[in-house]
């Protein structure tokens, strides 16, 4: 979609793969840190992968967000 290709390059980068956060809870937590650091107000997750997988991402997202579950 145009917009998102827009968006993309306004940041410089080639592709989702490029903003995407993956990978396990650790790396999550210092990717999610590392935009905290560069002063990041606001975030959108959009959860992917199995049901369980996704579970684990929506409670270690909560976490990190202060939420009780």
């Amino acid at each position: 979609m145009p917009e998102y290709r827009a968006t993309l390059d306004r940041e410089g980068v080639a592709g989702p793969r490029d903003i995407a956060i993956v990978g396990s809870a650790t790396r999550v937590r210092r990717a999610l840190a590392r935009l905290d650091d560069a002063g990041v107000t606001e975030f959108m997750a959009v959860p992917f992968g199995t049901a369980a997988e996704q579970d684990r991402t929506v409670e270690l997202l909560a976490e990190l967000a202060g939420e009780d579950r």
